[in-house]
């Protein structure tokens, strides 16, 4: 298993849905969604991970056009979760966004990524808040 990681390369929009599913659960229930547009459109860049030709992770990075990036959407395949796998992915992430000038790096996670994000990709606890439009 040998993993390679590059800052913005390409993907099919059907490879990572696939992975989504694999990652979140669920489906498109709406139809299905153009990843490779969304990403382009609104990221400033996104990691992916592949073993040969098989998309084997990706984390997305949104911003908000100055100093600030977001991760969104990590995520990992079955088989290499656990190998450092994610944490690459992340570092990766951090490193492009440093590259484009970015000062800040945000992520939002649920409690059992606490050590993930914390402790394996260096981010440090901070006050925030949420309120949901749904």
């Amino acid at each position: 298993m040998t993993l390679t990681f590059a800052w913005r390369a390409p993907f099919t929009s059907p490879e990572l849905r696939r992975l989504h599913v694999a990652s979140f659960g669920g489906g498109d229930s709406a139809g299905p969604i153009d990843w490779w547009a969304r990403v382009n459109a609104h990221s400033l860049g996104w990691v992916v991970a592949r073993d040969g030709a098989a998309l084997a992770g990706f984390v997305n990075v949104a911003w908000d056009g100055g100093e600030h990036a977001f991760v969104l959407d990590t995520m990992v395949a079955e088989p290499y979760r656990r190998t450092g796998a994610g944490t690459r992915l992340v570092a990766l992430a951090a490193e492009g966004a440093r590259a484009t000038g970015c000062r800040w790096l945000h992520v939002d996670f649920e409690p059992h990524l606490t050590k993930f994000y914390l402790e394996s990709c260096g981010f440090s606890p901070t006050p925030a808040g949420l309120v949901s439009l749904a």
